[in-house]
């Protein structure tokens, strides 16, 4: 029998090395001010100077279409509104049509009458998409300290190392975004009649799925890499195409054909869809379902990947 305890006592569970490890990582980014600091900053940037200098409905407001008093046509016939005998259609007058256009074309565009609601959540997907991303950069800088060697020299399994990061990615991820959200709903960010904060669990649950597929890439790639340049030459070649092949900032059906394919398949496409959906879009059961079934296949496939991974390169 005390061979047994002993036994059991060398070999932690899995969920207790898990623990241990994402509760040292958490700890890590909580102590450092810079960091707590920037977690605030950075999205507070992007929403206060990005999201508000992009209007794109003020494009069509009255005030930015000059028109002359008077549109004369060929004959010299003087144009009139439909179904207003009489009256000459000015240039204030079309100004103002052009400006009730404008409003129904943003709805037809971007799902919403303000482009700012539909950017602030492609900013929680490319927050989450840019913090999932170091934690392939953090694994590397672990093994030039020495840190991974002395952990994989310890009974601590090595799935538990590999979740222990990805947890902290998306923990991180999620967190950022209730920043964001709450940034940008005190900005204007204008929330569906269907929005309840039961919601939010959904959206955090599609967070979530991303953030065990993406880190999973990062730490798949960067697992054998002793040097930082590695994974930051990587992160530099997926970022745009990750974020302007999707639907983050542009509607995918007005993309080339060739874009829309690419689109279809990208994962960012998926989560932006599946928030919008859950906080400023008019709830679509089927949509939702259909994003969170690929976001669950995504996350599924890329976390056995990195499992496989672990076990056979992760060594001193």
């Amino acid at each position: 029998m005390s061979g047994a305890t002993t036994a059991n006592e060398c070999r932690p569970s899995l969920a207790r090395g898990l623990w241990a490890l994402t509760y040292r990582e958490l700890k890590k980014w909580l102590k450092d001010p810079v960091m707590l600091v920037m977690f605030v900053l950075q999205p507070l940037i992007w929403m206060g100077l990005l999201g508000k200098s992009m209007n794109i409905g003020g494009l069509f407001s009255a005030n930015n279409i000059n028109l002359p008093q008077q549109i004369p046509i060929p004959g010299n016939v003087i144009l009139y509104p439909s179904g207003l005998q009489g009256v000459v259609l000015n240039g204030t007058m079309l100004a103002q049509m052009f400006a009730d256009m404008g409003s129904n074309i943003m709805q037809n565009t971007f799902g919403v009458t303000d482009y700012f609601s539909f950017m602030a959540i492609g900013m929680v997907s490319m927050i989450v998409m840019t913090t999932t991303m170091f934690s392939g950069m953090s694994i590397v800088w672990d093994r030039r300290l020495g840190f991974l060697d002395k952990v994989i020299s310890t009974p601590v399994s090595r799935v538990a190392i590999i979740f222990a990061k990805i947890l902290n990615a998306t923990f991180r991820a999620m967190l950022q975004a209730t920043v964001i959200l709450a940034l940008a709903y005190l900005l204007g960010l204008q929330l569906s009649g269907t929005f309840t904060l039961l919601n939010l669990l959904g959206v955090y649950a599609a967070i979530f799925l991303l953030g065990v597929g993406l880190s999973s890439i990062f730490i798949a790639f960067s697992i054998r890499s002793t040097r930082m340049e590695r994974p930051m030459q990587f992160i530099s070649l997926i970022t745009m195409p990750l974020m302007f092949a999707s639907n983050t900032f542009f509607p995918t059906r007005l993309m080339p054909d060739w874009m829309q394919a690419v689109a279809n398949v990208n994962p960012l496409t998926y989560l932006t869809d599946a928030i919008r959906r859950l906080t400023i879009l008019p709830m679509d059961a089927s949509a939702l379902i259909w994003d969170f079934t690929y976001l669950g296949l995504f996350a599924a496939v890329l976390a056995i990947i990195g499992i496989v991974l672990a076990w056979r390169y992760l060594t001193r």
